[in-house]
């Protein structure tokens, strides 16, 4: 079942321009339309009452009462972001002045990590799973600082899965590789700040060719979400590329994990033909190293 943030990235190109400033004040603060009437949240967001009940029935909510109960659950469901990303801000408050920056980095990192995946939730981490799985073929496109997560996650799905192939940019041809592109194809897609273009650009053309995209970046509404089939959001503050890495590489070891556990027999004869092939290699390479 879709929840009130993913109807908000799928419909928010149709939105009106003052549905999406609605729509944007719900995703800021989910806790005030949970405990408000649509009239107070309409005056909050900068709005108005119609404009909410508008909104609700773009979104293909029978009405205000159905997105709100939908937003209480979320917000019992896990706990509030500001009680675990706040976590290390309080740490670096006791830690000022003082030299202990490994207990900050670490306190920092668990927080992230422990939002993004709680954020994550079973049900989209199961979708994602699935998409993987049932691809034939799965196209892995990140630049800049996406690049780094972009290539592990490429490498740790060739090896559980295959048919996997990391997009590099000018060094590839862009065209010919969405030639080959069709429905029964995945694109995993990288965008955190600044977006770098060509990536919006390729996962668009993809969807256009009918590929399933999934997104993994900031926001919801960052240039990549309204594109992206299915979304998995690292839950950071910013700048994501400096305090969000951890977080990140959690929630793709979390995607491989839910993938080899998914298709365990499978993936275990891939690992132990893994295991023997480097066997078979390595010492051809030691060699060839020692002779240079």
């Amino acid at each position: 079942m879709e929840d009130v943030q993913e109807r908000i990235r799928k419909y928010f190109p149709q939105l009106t321009n003052q549905q999406k400033l609605a729509a944007k004040f719900i995703l800021e603060e989910p806790k005030e339309v949970a405990l408000h009437p649509a009239k107070v949240v309409g005056a909050l967001s900068g709005t108005s009452e119609t404009t909410i009940i508008r909104l609700c029935y773009a979104l293909s909510y029978s009405g205000y009462s159905e997105l709100q109960n939908e937003l209480r659950r979320t917000l019992i469901d896990r706990p509030p972001q500001e009680q675990t990303l706040s976590h290390f801000r309080f740490a670096a408050e006791e830690l000022e002045g003082q030299e202990d920056l490994i207990a900050f980095h670490m306190e920092q990192d668990f927080a992230t990590i422990q939002q993004t995946l709680t954020d994550l939730g079973n049900e989209k981490l199961a979708r994602a799973v699935e998409a993987i799985l049932d691809a034939k073929q799965i196209v892995v496109v990140g630049f800049r600082s996406s690049h780094a997560p972009a290539h592990w996650l490429a490498f740790a799905l060739n090896i559980v899965k295959g048919n996997v192939h990391l997009y590099n940019g000018p060094i590839d041809d862009a065209n010919y590789l969405l030639t080959q592109l069709n429905s029964s194809c995945l694109v995993i897609a990288f965008s955190f700040p600044r977006y770098v273009n060509e990536t919006i650009q390729f996962a668009q053309a993809a969807k256009e060719k009918g590929a399933v995209v999934l997104g993994i970046t900031d926001n919801e509404l960052s240039p990549l979400g309204p594109i992206a089939d299915q979304l998995l959001k690292v839950t950071t503050p910013a700048p994501t590329v400096l305090v969000g890495m951890a977080a990140l590489f959690s929630l793709l070891n979390t995607l491989v994990s839910g993938v080899v556990a998914a298709n365990r027999e499978q993936v275990q004869e891939r690992l132990d033909h893994y295991e023997k092939t480097s066997r078979q290699i390595y010492p051809f390479v030691r060699h060839t190293e020692e002779k240079g």
